[in-house]
């Protein structure tokens, strides 16, 4: 690679990572602040835990909607570009979350309150939906092929980046106010910020270049329909001939997502309510756990470069199998550092898996559909797996009381990732330009 290709893919995951870590940081601080306050100032009920299923039941509705914001972004990402999508998803996602912060509560406006909020996650859930593929594909097609793994890491590394923002600006605000003042206010002062970082990402983000083999892409296209060949929505054309593709794409998936909103978002409702400690014990586990991961998820990511894909991918689910009982045994010393130590350690094995995600999938699907095919099965696994992950935990752990019910979930979700990894194929070092110039005639497939 060239001084001026690293300098041009340098520049692209910059600005995708800056771009992903501020909608993670939007998305992840809905997350937080369900477990946290939304229960108590849109949903007040007599049960503390009922009160947070609610409000983990709105977080859900966002994931609903973010299969529609795959689809639609996919679409349009796949026919005009990937960069303008990337603006628009920016723009929604950071109007949404600002929005959030001048909301009256359910003791100003009754129900009006949760009403408009579910309406705003909705349009969180859409723009992120079509944000992760765009953002993980722009840096995949302007990579080269033996390093794909680690350059395609780096926008990863936006779900840690967010969530360690979100978590830090929350940590902050616990430890210098008072309970009454931050449940009053200090709550809306994380999602007001979110308006300032959109103007950063935005302003990066306007100065990356479109990738050349969606450009490529759009040339054949453009050529086949010259010759009046007719072509298809590239959703069409995905659950036609990609399917198998999506299915594996929807089954890695799911370990990944139980165990990191387990690992992060349970764990806030589960050190207050179940173990009576202070909020400030999983926020600050979430805060060092979410800095280790961050790093670790490039060397995943260089190590997926060196011996493929599915192995650093089946380590990571076959570990978080076996952690998610080690994990709450640790919680249950109510040990500061341990429950650090039990969260770092669960991060970096999801991150065994987040690492070579994007460029795995990537290499999943054609340039022409590639977009949509990412982010449709990406985002219908979400809905499985992320959106009800919390709901489903907080449920078990009411019924049972127990945590025992819990890991059980993880290690079934862990199971399932391991059978989509055994039915792919492995596609360390595939170019993504191979499709283009084998139907162009250049070479053989």
């Amino acid at each position: 690679m060239t001084t001026q290709n690293r300098g041009s893919i340098a520049k692209v995951v910059s600005a995708s990572l800056i771009g992903t870590t501020i909608e993670w940081y939007d998305f992840f601080l809905y997350t937080s602040a369900a477990a946290l306050v939304f229960g108590k100032l849109f949903f007040p009920t007599n049960d503390p835990l009922t009160g947070t299923l609610l409000a983990f039941l709105t977080y859900a509705v966002g994931f609903l909607a973010r299969p529609i914001g795959g689809l639609v972004f996919g679409h349009f990402g796949d026919r005009v570009g990937r960069k303008k999508l990337l603006v628009l998803s920016l723009l929604l996602m950071g109007g949404s979350t600002c929005a959030m912060g001048v909301l009256p509560t359910y003791a100003s406006v009754g129900v009006l309150a949760p009403i408009l909020l579910t309406l705003l996650r909705l349009v969180q859930g859409f723009a992120l939906g079509g944000e992760w593929g765009g953002a993980v594909l722009i840096v995949s097609e302007h990579g080269d092929d033996e390093r794909r793994g680690f350059w395609a890491s780096w926008p990863q590394c936006g779900a840690p980046g967010g969530n360690l923002l979100a978590t830090a600006v929350l940590a902050i605000l616990a430890a210098t106010q008072s309970d009454e003042a931050f449940l009053s206010w200090g709550w809306r002062i994380p999602f007001l910020l979110s308006g300032v970082l959109v103007v950063i990402g935005l302003w990066i983000r306007l100065a990356v270049s479109e990738s050349s083999a969606f450009l490529l892409a759009k040339q054949h296209s453009l050529a086949a329909q010259e010759k009046s060949k007719p072509e298809h929505a590239p959703v069409v054309e995905v659950f036609r001939n990609n399917w198998r593709a999506v299915l594996i794409t929807i089954g890695s998936r799911m370990a990944e997502n139980v165990s990191y909103y387990v690992i992060t978002a349970f764990i806030l409702v589960y050190v207050t309510t179940g173990l009576g400690l202070p909020k400030s014990a999983g926020l600050n586990a979430v805060l060092i756990g979410s800095a280790v991961h961050f790093v670790t998820i490039p060397l995943w990511g260089i190590l997926s470069d060196r011996i493929g894909r599915r192995p650093v991918y089946l380590f990571g689910a076959v570990g978080m199998a076996v952690w998610s009982f080690a994990f709450f045994a640790m919680l249950d010393t109510k040990n500061s550092g341990v429950i650090i130590l039990a969260t770092t350690v669960g991060l970096v094995l999801h991150g065994a898996m987040y690492g070579p995600q994007a460029a795995f999938f990537s290499e999943q699907f054609p340039t022409r559909v590639r977009y949509t095919g990412l982010s449709v099965g990406g985002q219908l696994s979400s809905i499985a797996a992320g959106a009800v992950a919390p709901l489903i935990a907080v449920a078990l752990f009411k019924e049972f009381g127990s945590t025992v019910p819990v890991s059980l979930y993880v290690v079934a979700m862990c199971a399932l990732t391991v059978i989509a990894l055994l039915a792919a194929r492995e596609t360390k070092g595939q170019s993504l330009h191979s499709e283009v110039l084998t139907e162009r005639g250049h070479v053989s497939a």
